[in-house]
């Protein structure tokens, strides 16, 4: 089991197209792919790695139900409504190990939701940083959640009533990024 790399972190912030641009003009960022959520991101690039992505904050109430863990309650996490207020969303990391890593998390009582992404071979976990608030986000490559029959609660159609192999078998039209 073992972390392996930070893969990204998300920027909600009021203004996203001068956040991109920003981060492009003046650090060398490129501006690329990004599957569709349902609201609009921009993803930023280091070579073909995704590494930076940027949302509006408060764009909608899909968007702030797509970015809670299980834990969020009626607590708001999204950016406050001032100017100026964008924050880090979550952190990303990519890791190997799955089994080991549900069983740690649920010995040590911590809630957390299974998603098979948007259009690719990753299979994430999400929960909270109790003190701060902050997302984590853990990636495997999907076939370690298929080989030990998870289920996601969510898929690219929303919430998932699919069995695991259903959902599991299914190649991305995109390659993942970091597998």
């Amino acid at each position: 089991m073992g972390l392996r790399f930070l893969e990204h972190l998300l920027i909600l912030t009021h203004d996203p197209e001068a956040t991109r641009d920003w981060f492009v003009e003046n650090l060398g960022f490129r501006n690329g792919y990004h599957p569709e959520f349902g609201f609009p991101v921009y993803w930023l690039y280091i070579g073909e790695q995704d590494v930076i992505h940027i949302g509006k904050a408060r764009y909608s109430n899909h968007q702030d139900t797509y970015l809670k863990t299980p834990t969020d309650g009626d607590k708001d996490f999204s950016a406050a409504g001032a100017m100026g207020s964008g924050r880090i969303d979550h952190l990303c990391l990519n890791c190997e190990g799955i089994e080991e890593f549900i069983d740690r998390l649920t010995k040590n009582g911590v809630e957390f939701s299974e998603r098979k992404a948007h259009n690719s071979n990753l299979y994430q976990l999400f929960m909270r940083e109790p003190i701060n608030g902050i997302k984590v986000e853990l990636n495997f490559a999907w076939h370690e959640a298929a080989r030990i029959g998870r289920v996601p609660e969510w898929t690219d159609a929303g919430e998932n009533d699919k069995s695991a192999a259903e959902v599991m078998t299914k190649e991305a039209p995109v390659k993942a990024s970091t597998f």
